[in-house]
């Protein structure tokens, strides 16, 4: 008995694995969307240093 409860513990454990890696995200990220670049644009180049 103890063998067939340690395969039956060994499946569950890498089913668990394969359902937490492939399943979906849990991850609770603000939807911020595309921030817009608000600086000055860099005129000088590396050539005229």
């Amino acid at each position: 008995m103890k063998i067939i409860q340690g395969l039956q513990n060994l499946i569950n454990s890498i089913t668990e694995g394969f359902a937490r890696i492939f399943g979906p995200d849990k991850d609770q990220y603000p939807n911020i969307g595309v921030q817009p670049y608000e600086g000055e644009p860099n005129t000088k180049s590396d050539e005229t240093k």
